[in-house]
């Protein structure tokens, strides 16, 4: 028993030692993907949602609005709450945030309180004076909206971002976002029919010829990979303008008779798309294919089948998976892209990372950005657990 026993704890002991090991294989991944993930992404959620901006330009606002019964105008301390905190503002030069904040949920708010952080004496204003001074300098402060846009800025948390990228607030531009939205998904599930299409003749040519043909064929199919994307979507600019090659072929094979407006629309931006996608839809099928003997067509073509009953009942089902996981790729890289719908696309065929890029980078709103960026994550997550609900999560490919 003894001897057992001795057994067992060093079995224990080499257990113990592997599952250590493998902890620290497989540590320093999910450090990097915490790092450079899940990091950024949990700040990209608390973003879009957070509303800390006007509470740090102008503390003593929200402090004396925090007991406000928004009945009527606030009384005199939240009128000197906010002359003391936009003069200190302009000394800090910090008024742009508040103004911008602001700004989000009312336009006229943000030259408000500009111009009256402008206009604000040098010279201290008494508590009770500062009613006066602010009704003087703009006579918007009577008005109890401004107040009540002030309180709802108040924070530290808002639904403001989020309803605006669900469509959801009053205003001529509300469905703005819901639109680009739909947009997007529909650019991308275009791009990724027609990539899933293409992959199967390219997946059988692959499949079926010589090694060394087959390695030149792959090569082609990859080189747009190695391509910078800015250089690939300005090539396709050239290529499909109206003086362009393609155009000049078309012409001169008597095709059309004029040039084709294949730039600054919706085929422009299929076209790149699809040439810089389809080696993703490709692969996952030709390795598919590679794997399937090839005695199983003859077999299906010797008991009677035909041509086209053989392949949509013995060849395609056992694809399928790798139609599944090319598709499945295609689509999910396909939803974030920004240069070539804004090279290649017009007005209406911009994508929402470009409206995430745009308030990001110009407008400057992080909160609608962030919550924007949430909108697609979640929307793709929903998709991608339905598809893989209605297929079936061992025909995913994945």
């Amino acid at each position: 028993m003894q001897t057992l026993s001795e057994t067992e704890r060093l079995r224990r002991k080499a257990a113990i030692k592997a599952n250590l090991t493998s902890i620290a294989m497989v540590a320093p991944l999910v450090l990097f993907l915490l790092v450079t993930f899940l990091i950024p992404l949990g700040r990209m959620l608390v973003l879009s949602v957070d509303d800390s901006e006007l509470a740090v330009v102008m503390p003593r606002t929200v402090v004396a609005l925090a007991t406000w019964d928004r009945t009527a105008v606030p009384p005199d301390d939240a009128f000197a709450a906010v002359g003391q905190d936009l003069v200190e503002a302009r000394q800090n030069k910090t008024i742009g945030t508040a103004a911008r904040r602001l700004g989000y949920d009312n336009v006229e708010l943000r030259s408000l309180l500009q111009s009256t952080a402008r206009a604000l004496p040098v010279e201290t204003v008494s508590d009770g004076d500062w009613r006066t001074t602010l009704t003087g300098i703009d006579a918007g402060w009577q008005d109890k909206a401004v107040w009540l846009s002030l309180a709802k800025a108040r924070g530290p948390f808002t639904n403001l971002y989020v309803l605006t990228a669900l469509g959801m607030r009053d205003g001529k531009d509300a469905s703005l976002y819901v639109d680009v939205t739909l947009r997007t998904f529909v650019i991308a599930f275009s791009a990724t029919a027609i990539c899933v299409l293409l992959s199967i003749p390219a997946g059988y040519l692959l499949a079926s010829v010589r090694r060394t043909t087959a390695n030149m064929l792959m090569l082609a199919l990859l080189l747009p990979l190695w391509t910078s994307v800015l250089v690939r979507s300005t090539a396709w600019l050239v290529i499909l303008q109206k003086n362009g090659i393609l155009n000049q072929l078309l012409i001169a094979l008597h095709i059309t008779d004029a040039p084709l407006e294949l730039i600054y629309n919706r085929a422009g931006v299929l076209i790149a798309l699809t040439h810089v996608l389809l080696p993703y839809a490709v692969l996952p099928v030709f390795a598919a294919m590679k794997a399937l003997p090839a005695t199983q067509m003859r077999a299906a073509r010797s008991l009677g089948a035909g041509p086209f009953d053989a392949f949509f009942r013995v060849y395609l089902p056992q694809i399928l998976p790798g139609l599944s996981a090319g598709g499945l790729m295609v689509f999910i890289i396909a939803l974030g892209y920004y240069i070539t719908p804004l090279l290649l696309g017009g007005a209406g065929d911009q994508m929402l990372p470009y409206y995430i890029a745009f308030n990001t980078l110009q407008a400057l709103n992080w909160g609608l950005a962030a919550a924007l960026a949430t909108l697609l994550l979640v929307a793709t997550v929903v998709l991608y657990a339905v598809y893989v609900r209605l297929v079936g999560v061992e025909r995913v490919g994945v």
